[in-house]
């Protein structure tokens, strides 16, 4: 005779309990897709200002920002445990190509370590492990409107959880957050050095100057004869040209000398100070010629002048 009363009781106590899951939920489902805005909109800022100039890599920045706000409206407007595993592998993704751009270099293209950068580093990764809590770990079903009711399929599946996902989570963000932090500790982009015997190489018809190394240098058009205006993390993405310079066969150019605001001795040539580029990764490569970075445009020097 109690049993109606008893099922009352169950029924009432299971909606308050998946009440408040539903808010969990909502509020890790509004982190997740706010922290993909959030690097999608680091990125967009990036782009427009400098890096839809570098080959390849402007596309994929502007890839990477139509897919975090495309993912981030989908998983804001319709809690969907699958589209919020596809926003983590895309967090996630997109930090495995930072590092990789800071270890070794991406398209040619070699990042530095910089505040945005590792800013966006750690939202992708706290971004990954919110989105796949999101979508592995286990919700509440609502109760039943009878015993022995039949699952939905894959999704009542993945709705009860994946055994240790929250353990596996936790294990990918403190390795990636370890590979972020040593990636940036190690990551500091070769200098110049001392600028030595100056030489010329040919890239693509056109005589260039290049350092003792052979490595191809570039001037900036903001600077003006007397200053420089690259510096900062400019100057780790364009380190300057220091120490003293004698001209080798074919460098017919005017040498000079600049101070810089740090007290180094910043080499000229016709003007210009002069720069390498940590995106150049051997002898005899332009990579950075004619991008649009850092608050203006660089060209190779041409030994012309």
């Amino acid at each position: 005779m109690n049993q109606p009363a008893r099922w009352d009781v169950t029924v009432v106590v299971g909606t308050v309990v998946h009440q408040r899951i539903d808010w969990q939920r909502a509020t890790i489902r509004v982190a997740g897709a706010g922290l993909l805005f959030t690097t999608g909109a680091i990125h967009l800022d990036l782009y427009l200002t400098g890096y839809r100039s570098i080959p390849t890599i402007g596309t994929l920045f502007l890839l990477q920002e139509v897919v975090a706000f495309g993912l981030g409206v989908i998983i804001l407007v319709t809690g969907s445990r699958l589209a919020s595993a596809v926003g983590a592998g895309f967090a996630l993704s997109t930090l495995v190509g930072y590092l990789v751009s800071l270890r070794i270099g991406l398209f040619g293209f070699r990042e530095v370590p910089t505040v945005a950068g590792v800013v966006s580093g750690v939202i992708e990764l706290a971004a990954f492990a919110v989105l796949a809590t999101f979508a592995f770990e286990p919700g509440v079903n609502r109760p039943s409107a009878g015993l022995g009711a039949q699952g939905e399929g894959w999704t009542d599946a993945l709705r009860s959880g994946i055994p240790g996902v929250g353990w596996a989570i936790a294990a990918v963000s403190v390795v990636g957050l370890a590979l972020l932090g040593t990636s940036v500790a190690v990551s500091h982009p070769a200098t110049a050095g001392s600028a030595g015997l100056l030489t010329t190489t040919k890239i693509n018809g056109v005589v260039v100057v290049a350092d003792a190394r052979g490595y191809v240098l570039y001037w900036f058009e903001p600077d003006t004869p007397r200053t420089s205006h690259c510096s900062g993390s400019c100057a780790a993405y364009w380190p300057p040209l220091t120490g003293s310079a004698s001209a080798g066969p074919g460098v017919t150019g005017r040498l000079g000398s600049i101070r810089r605001s740090g007290g180094a001795t910043q080499v000229t040539y016709g003007g210009h100070p002069l720069y390498t580029y940590v995106g150049d990764s051997s002898p005899g490569q332009a990579n950075g010629n004619d991008l649009n970075l850092n608050g203006g445009k660089w060209h190779e020097m041409a030994a012309s002048g």
